[in-house]
């Protein structure tokens, strides 16, 4: 049996009024970004069993709208406090929690710590691109595992791909 990890960083957010960082809502751009990738993973069959967001507005409901652009119940988000501010120990410590029986998970969270993440789950680092991001705003990364979640650890995992939203076919959402 394969495990599939989806590491999906929270769409963009809206700094036009002052608030706290948890706080902080998704703009209309970082909302529409949440559906698109929930609607192409629906698209290539690649739906989680599972959703673990941060707490954070912004990463929540990056969450949901991905997980109802995948026909997902609201009960297969789970909020994960110690996704917020997470680094890549604390993020694995989390996933590593969740049973076998579970084949696809999803994070949704935060840079830095999520590409951190990224980066010490695989064996070599992937190509960073040119603006500097392996994960910007509503990117999602998809890794295969070999073994269960309890047995993350650094450098285990492949990389499948790393996708953006503005790289999705324009007819989704």
């Amino acid at each position: 049996m394969a495990w599939e990890l989806l590491l999906l960083r929270h769409g963009k957010s809206d700094w036009s009024t002052p608030m706290s960082d948890m706080a902080r809502p998704l703009k209309k751009r970082g909302k529409r970004g949440a559906r698109r990738m929930g609607a192409w993973l629906a698209r290539q069959g690649r739906v989680p069993e599972r959703i673990l967001t941060s707490p954070a507005e912004r990463a929540r409901a990056t969450a949901e709208r991905c997980a109802e652009a995948m026909g997902l119940p609201g009960d297969a988000v789970v909020m994960e406090a110690s996704l917020y501010e997470a680094g890549p120990e604390a993020l694995a410590q989390t996933v590593s929690r969740y049973p076998a029986t579970l084949s696809r998970l999803m994070v949704v969270g935060h840079n830095p710590g999520l590409e951190a993440f990224l980066v010490w789950l695989l064996p070599e680092p992937p190509a960073v691109p040119d603006d500097g991001k392996l994960l910007p705003t509503a990117g999602l990364a998809r890794l295969s595992l070999d073994g269960p979640w309890s047995s993350l650890d650094a450098g285990k995992a492949r990389l499948v791909e790393i996708r953006r939203v503005r790289e999705l076919p324009g007819d989704l959402p």
